[in-house]
């Protein structure tokens, strides 16, 4: 069966990768039945915001989800996280927690790294300034290649001889070496299209297996680049030298200790915030604005409220917001995942059967999934009901649905799986 997206954190000791991913699966702010769940040290459940399919109906006002929540059509829906810890200069040499972090590292589908862009840390994390992060971006990228170079050509000869012996294809071959990092032929075969390689395998320059690799690199592990510390004074410069540097699509500004904060001071009762706004609203500021009451939020000391003032100017009103929903936005954008929404009704798009009215208190759209680009009504329908026989499928409208149409945001992402054999 299709197996859930894994997003992995990445990131050199005092990052900030620890604060980032404490503030992606804070879950104080979720309402309903929401499981704040550690799956393991390293695993945890963060929240990505998508637009819900109750706005479509307008229904917001009944969307009940069982995991995450929904707030006037803008949901939250969990998303496994991957703490990959141990990224040391020459891991793919076993430095450090090299082959654990590598090993680890191997089953995300995209990953979140994490870079102090203050400059004050260097490459070990420790206290400095005036260091050039752009540095470690590179350095995580030449670390994966040079793990997955290093592995293929050891073992090159042998791979050429069984590749014409077998008479197989460049992608079958490749597959079998590439398995190991949670790769797929689909990958590779994308990896190939894109090179337009007219040589065959057996007499591939070292010069073109570096382009492969690099390749792969780019179509198996796609990266956002969360700068963090954008509220530091020495932020901007790097920020400028590194958007010259990478694709600015992949670039995220964010700040997490920001974030944490104003989610603490929400969840005390100080502010009214919601998460990923550019907007804070103090009881002085909502008295201001004509609620004598100001919200009945509690009176801000004088140190937090000049804190939260020097926030508004050097990350929300400057920025548009702390950035970190974005982290986890930008990240399924890169992996074009797709929310699709399982219903048992679909004329009423409730979980209960045919007697439940779009009254029901029961509620509408209560599951949701994510499944990447390329995905088939069929994939969602064993992501969803496993091995159990399906009769027929129904989308949105009562229409049946075949199994190998491809779902997409807008279209089969509402689907009623009908049992039988």
């Amino acid at each position: 069966m299709p197996r859930d997206p894994l997003i992995g954190l990445v990131g050199k000791p005092s990052a900030g990768k620890s604060s980032t991913l404490n503030s992606l699966t804070d879950a104080s702010s979720k309402v309903g039945n929401f499981p704040f769940t550690t799956i393991d040290p390293q695993r945890a459940i963060g929240y990505l915001q998508i637009d819900c399919a109750c706005t479509r109906y307008n229904l917001t006002d009944k969307c009940k989800p069982n995991y995450g929540s929904c707030d006037n059509g803008r949901r939250s829906v969990p998303i496994e996280l991957l703490d990959v810890a141990g990224l040391v200069p020459g891991a793919h040499e076993g430095k450090g927690l090299g082959n654990k972090f590598l090993d680890d590292l191997r089953h995300a589908d995209a990953l979140i790294h994490v870079v102090d862009a203050s400059g004050t840390t260097d490459a070990e994390g420790k206290v400095t300034r005036g260091y050039d992060p752009s540095v470690d971006i590179a350095w995580l990228r030449s670390e994966i290649v040079a793990w997955i170079r290093g592995n293929l050509m050891t073992k090159w000869g042998s791979i050429k001889r069984r590749h014409i012996a077998v008479k197989a294809t460049a992608v079958e071959t490749l597959q079998n070496q590439f398995s190991g990092y949670g790769s797929t032929s689909a990958v590779v075969a994308r990896t190939l299209d894109k090179l337009g390689l007219k040589e065959p395998l057996e007499e591939w320059s070292d010069e073109t297996i570096d382009r492969v690799v690099n390749a792969f690199a780019d179509e198996k592990f796609p990266t956002v680049i969360a700068l963090n510390k954008i509220d530091h004074p020495d932020a901007d410069k790097n920020i400028a030298k590194i958007a010259k540097q990478q694709d600015p699509n992949s670039i995220v500004l964010c700040s997490a200790i920001s974030e944490i904060f104003l989610r603490k001071m929400a969840k005390q009762g100080y502010i009214r915030y919601t998460e990923g706004s550019e907007f804070v609203d103090t009881r002085e500021d909502l008295i201001a604005d004509g609620d004598p009451d100001g919200g009945g939020l509690k009176e801000l000391d004088e140190k937090n409220r000049n804190r939260i003032e020097n926030l508004k100017d050097m990350v929300l009103y400057r920025f548009g917001s702390t950035g970190v929903v974005h982290v986890l936005t930008k990240a399924a954008e890169i992996l074009g995942l797709v929310p699709v929404f399982p219903v048992r009704n679909i004329a009423t798009f409730g979980s209960g059967g045919v007697g439940e009215g779009m009254g029901s208190n029961k509620g509408v759209f209560r599951d949701c999934v994510l499944v990447k680009k390329g995905s088939t009504v069929g994939d969602v329908a064993r992501k969803v009901m496993g091995d159990a026989p399906i009769a027929y499928i129904e989308g949105a409208g009562g229409l049946r649905v075949a199994e190998d149409q491809l779902v997409a945001v807008g279209k089969n992402d509402i689907l009623s799986f009908k049992v039988g054999k």
